[in-house]
């Protein structure tokens, strides 16, 4: 049965109501499929992992190529996708909405926006301009069914001001957003801090360095949990450790913790 971009939106939101899933992230068709086989309900695109696919660094991508990924992604599975749609690609509210109202195009159920300037001077927007870019995107996905996900960038950027953080999410509540994020808190006291906060809306976690479980998640009243760029990184150091061998020492024997080309074939046939 064909499962309709619709049907993934209106899954995923239910998604939201109750209990703790985890959204991990692949980095390009192959492996969003492989997720999807191994049994994951939804998943979510990756900025830096998709990056490091064409050889740019994270942040370093343009809209199109992120909406050509997205739709690649979203045509490829019949679960849910979650967009990293980073900063909105723009910094003035209108222009955000122009662009995310080409990534909805792409049949996401899901996309995220960003309150980070990439200015390690002034690392955050201007809190009013922040919650505008929200309000902006609200409007543009419209009727659509997508989630919005609004993201306080602070302690990925060394801002690690706890109350910070839960003005910005509750204001960016206030403005639409359906789902909140704040990537890079790790004590179990600062995440059940922001749960409680938002509630009732869900709160996604970036695993990171809190070192809990998904039930430990669950268990402060998270929602949803990610993995950013995790799985792209383990790629990436088994291709690494083998390619430095082969480079450097003129062996071969990483290759043999390669994963079976049988069982690949068999899971994309």
């Amino acid at each position: 049965m064909h499962v309709t971009t619709a049907d993934k939106r209106a899954t995923f939101r239910k998604m939201h109501e109750s209990g703790c899933f985890i959204l991990p992230n692949p980095v390009d068709v192959g492996s969003a499929k492989a997720l999807q086989h191994l049994g994951f309900k939804a998943i979510a695109s990756s900025s830096a992992g998709f990056a490091w696919t064409i050889g740019k660094a994270d942040n370093h991508v343009t809209v199109e190529d992120v909406c050509q990924h997205l739709a690649a992604l979203s045509s490829a599975v019949d679960i849910p996708v979650n967009a990293d749609f980073e900063g909105g690609f723009a910094v003035e509210p209108d222009k955000v909405a122009d662009n995310v109202e080409r990534g909805v195009r792409t049949g996401v159920a899901g996309l995220s926006i960003e309150d980070s300037t990439g200015d390690k001077d002034k690392p955050l927007y201007d809190r009013a301009l922040a919650v505008e870019r929200i309000k902006a995107s609200r409007k543009a996905i419209g009727d659509s069914g997508t989630l919005l996900v609004g993201r306080c960038e602070a302690y990925l950027w060394g801002v690690t001001d706890l109350k910070l953080v839960i003005d910005r999410l509750t204001a960016y509540a206030d403005a639409g957003a359906d789902c909140l994020y704040a990537p890079g808190l790790k004590s179990r006291e600062d995440i059940a801090a922001v749960v409680k906060a938002v509630h009732p809306k869900p709160f996604n976690l970036l695993i990171g360095g809190s070192g809990l479980s998904l039930q430990e998640a669950e268990d402060l009243g998270v929602r949803r949990i990610s993995v950013g760029g995790s799985l792209a990184r383990a790629a990436w150091g088994g291709f690494m450790r083998a390619a430095k061998e082969m480079a450097e020492k003129g062996t071969f024997t990483e290759l043999g913790s390669g994963y079976p080309g049988g069982e690949l074939n068999k899971m994309f046939s």
